[in-house]
């Protein structure tokens, strides 16, 4: 990214999508963020499941005047919720200018995937916002049993999918459980979704400063991913066998060349065809052959991609490692491994 799309980026208002089961505690967030911290100008979008809005009594209170109150009251995310969502904000421009950051409460049911399609491919929005972070509300009290819950073959597992996607975790209600019952959930939560950040919290009680304005939710994520998995990955893979290992929806692959951009595009093309849906995050790191020193980054959502130049090329002698990660169900690192090196540049290809 270039500091003139840096300097554009900085400048769209940043929105942060909080998910989570209903009775976790997102409506106690949203009225600590808006009672006890002057430092912020939020704006609140709700989105409650249901013809009406059972939190609008509760945050307004929060508010200097009910106008400044926005809520969406449908109940079909996928499909109702996407236009209202265009809807409201398109209509909220330029006075949203005047607000430091959005707060989008999903309902307990919701998919964030949806609203981040919409921010990222709708001219009307992506002019004026930017996704920061996806954070889920996680009742330390009763998550286990969501996790748990067993689903018709076809559906997916609300609770999984919201950790899954999740850029912070807000470990809340930890007040109401052991300090063994809060380290297993915390285990629990790294098999899912090593790469989002456990806040504990009581009564919802977040600072500020760690889930809001920090641009989570961006391309060059990969580079911070601790090079300590992708070698605990490799080990797994080699010890399959072993008692303690566990199945996990991350997936973790790593390999040093430069790869072959149509093949690679190929690949991801193919890949996002047959198996968006089981895809719920993805990450990558890319060297390609006749790109010089540029390094490029991507991230994804579903089928949705973004990709690009990272802000720094690779140093002079600097090894060329390719990263991927993938977060979903029913992923074959072996079938991921082979497909994704088979993108590498040889030689004598043409």
């Amino acid at each position: 990214m270039s500091a003139k799309e840096e300097e554009e980026t900085n400048t769209l208002t940043p929105i942060t999508v909080v998910t989570g089961f209903l009775g976790a505690g997102k409506t106690t967030l949203v009225n600590y963020i808006l009672k006890e911290q002057n430092e912020w100008k939020i704006a609140v979008l709700e989105n409650e499941f249901g013809e009406v809005s059972i939190d609008d009594g509760l945050v307004a209170e929060s508010l200097d005047a009910p106008e400044d109150l926005i809520t969406m009251d449908n109940g079909c995310v996928c499909c109702s919720v996407r236009g209202d969502l265009i809807r409201t904000l398109a209509n909220s421009n330029p006075p949203a200018k005047k607000f430091d950051a959005i707060l989008l409460e999903t309902t307990g049911l919701a998919d964030p995937a949806p609203i981040v399609y919409t921010v990222q491919t709708n001219p009307k929005i992506s002019e004026h916002y930017r996704i920061d972070s996806i954070v889920c509300l996680a009742d330390c009290k009763h998550l286990n049993q969501h996790l748990d819950e067993v689903k018709p073959e076809g559906s997916v597992n609300e609770a999984q999918q919201q950790v899954a996607f999740a850029d912070k975790i807000l470990l809340n209600k930890i007040d109401l459980v052991t300090e063994e019952e809060k380290t297993a959930l915390k285990d629990r939560l790294k098999l899912i979704n090593q790469f989002a950040v456990v806040i504990e919290t009581e009564k919802s009680r977040a600072p500020l400063d760690k889930i809001i304005g920090l641009n989570s939710f961006n391309m060059e994520s990969i580079l911070t991913v601790d090079p300590e998995f992708f070698q605990m990955e490799d080990e797994d893979n080699k010890n399959k066998k072993n008692p303690q290992s566990r199945p996990s929806p991350v997936r973790g692959v790593q390999f040093t060349g430069n790869l072959h951009a149509q093949w690679f595009n190929v690949f991801m093309m193919d890949l996002l065809q047959q198996r968006a849906a089981d895809l719920y995050r993805t990450k990558g790191l890319l060297s390609f052959h006749g790109q010089g020193d540029t390094k490029f980054v991507f991230q994804g959502v579903h089928e949705q991609i973004n990709f690009g130049p990272a802000k720094e090329p690779w140093k002079e002698g600097e090894e060329r490692i390719n990263k991927f990660v993938f977060i979903g169900k029913n992923l074959d690192k072996k079938v991921l491994t082979k497909s994704l090196m088979e993108c590498l540049y040889k030689e004598e290809a043409k």
